[in-house]
């Protein structure tokens, strides 16, 4: 079995790109993603099959994780191997609504940004942080607007499968909430390693991060990642065990942007 190392990106050790099927191109920044105009069949597609290949990352961070920290608490290790099986579900049910929708694997590029941070990382609480506290969580944002887009455009089949996507990511997160808390309760140097692996994200975050004008492979004009920002899944946070102190901070942070008050237009509550 091939080790995987490291590489260096202006001066950031970020951990080296998984292995992936033959079939796929990987990239690292979102200008070489083929992100489409929405409305398209082709950015639905592109749309499920970056989803699909982000969850076959998670799959591997959660796998990796399980390989490189083999003193982790038993308890924690089991939330992780239940993490794997997750995820490969995710995989299967997004490939196969892929190939329904008349497309194949290794269509568009992928990246593994989420791998090459998290597993960069050398503490399961960092890990934790990063991957299911920030980048999964992030998802629920992300998850829950496109299963409302696509259920708007009339593709239930593709808005239910992320709907059922949405629900494991919930505890993955909850979890990795729960147990960040109980370690750091054990060892309080575990806040400190939290704190550096959240400033290490920033930083190789605002060195890809897409700038307003860019445009990406296929001649999309981009915004700057700062403005695109997703509207924050406020009841599903909740549900991961956020606390409101917490949910305040990440609305800051969106510009108070929020999925509530649609919800709540929609079910007629004041």
């Amino acid at each position: 079995m091939k080790t995987i190392g490291f590489i260096d990106l202006d001066g950031h050790r970020l951990r080296a790109d998984p292995a992936r099927d033959a079939c796929f191109r990987v990239v690292q920044r979102d200008v070489d993603m083929h992100e489409y105009e929405e409305g398209s069949d082709l950015a639905a597609r592109e749309t499920v099959h970056r989803h699909m290949s982000n969850e076959i990352t998670s799959l591997d961070i959660a796998a990796q994780c399980l390989i490189e920290f083999p003193d982790a608490p038993w308890e924690l290790r089991m939330e992780l191997a239940r993490q794997c099986w997750d995820e490969s579900r995710h995989v299967m049910v997004l490939h196969r609504r892929l190939i329904e929708m008349g497309g194949q694997k290794g269509e568009f590029p992928i990246a593994t940004f989420e791998w090459n941070i998290t597993c960069a990382l050398d503490s399961i609480a960092a890990r934790l942080a990063t991957q299911n506290r920030t980048f999964e969580a992030g998802a629920m944002d992300v998850v829950k607007s496109l299963a409302r887009a696509f259920h708007g455009g009339g593709d239930e089949e593709t808005s239910a499968v992320l709907d059922g996507i949405l629900a494991d990511e919930i505890q993955h997160v909850r979890f990795a909430n729960r147990w960040i808390k109980r370690l750091a309760r054990d060892d309080r140097r575990v806040l400190l390693k939290m704190a550096m692996a959240i400033r290490f994200l920033a930083e190789v975050n605002e060195k890809l991060a897409t700038r307003d004008g860019e445009l990406n492979a296929v001649g999309k004009r981009l915004k700057d990642a700062r403005d695109t920002v997703p509207a924050v899944n406020i009841e599903d946070r909740k549900l991961a065990e956020f606390s409101e102190e917490e949910i305040f901070e990440i609305l800051r942070q969106a510009g108070f942007k929020s999925l509530v008050a649609d919800d709540q237009l929609r079910e007629g509550t004041p």
